[in-house]
């Protein structure tokens, strides 16, 4: 199995319903290439959910081919007993990109809302519209957890360079003039 380079799988971890994006990026342009949720409600039982998540990740994962996971990572809240199971679910999503031989990079919910929006504290509905901004298409309200998920792998072009190759960097700005004089504009 040849992985895709610049294909990123974003996650947005749960047991009930866990949304996913696969997204391929060039020349600093994102095209999603699949988008959506996975219901787990069905399941009853908490281990079958888990294995659902597994299964189908890698299923996710085999029809396209990323090279990296973004996972968003669980958020401390009064219930232990639900950090708990997303943690769990977050787990088994990594579990399956590992096995796959992808590479993982975590994200907390406040460090996606804020490179997304810049709120750090946005809605759901807020990543979505700003998603729906910088994308110019729409999304429908009702997968707001595939659109954090691809908020989770935008986020994670922002923060790598290795998601769209590896940029030069530059120690200071004089460098980055000598090495790029057709980008430089005299008033």
């Amino acid at each position: 199995m040849q992985l895709v380079k610049n294909r990123i799988i974003g996650i947005d971890p749960g047991t009930n319903i866990l949304g996913y994006a696969v997204i391929q990026v060039e020349k600093n342009e994102y095209r999603i290439l699949n988008m959506g949720v996975l219901k787990l409600n069905s399941y009853k039982d908490h281990t079958t959910k888990l294995k659902e998540i597994f299964l189908q990740i890698q299923e996710i994962i085999e029809t396209y081919l990323p090279n990296q996971m973004a996972i968003e990572a669980p958020f401390f809240g009064k219930n232990v007993q639900s950090m708990l199971k997303l943690g769990r679910a977050q787990g088994v999503s990594m579990a399956a990109a590992m096995t796959m031989g992808l590479e993982i990079e975590e994200y907390s919910p406040k460090k996606i809302k804020q490179s997304v929006t810049g709120n750090g504290n946005a809605s759901k509905e807020q990543v979505s519209a700003m998603l729906e901004q910088l994308l110019k298409r729409k999304f429908l309200d009702q997968y707001l957890d595939a659109t954090d998920a691809l908020a989770v792998a935008i986020t994670h072009v922002h923060q790598s360079n290795n998601a769209m190759g590896a940029k030069k960097k530059y120690k200071d700005w004089s460098s980055f003039i000598t090495d790029n004089k057709d980008k430089v504009k005299k008033i």
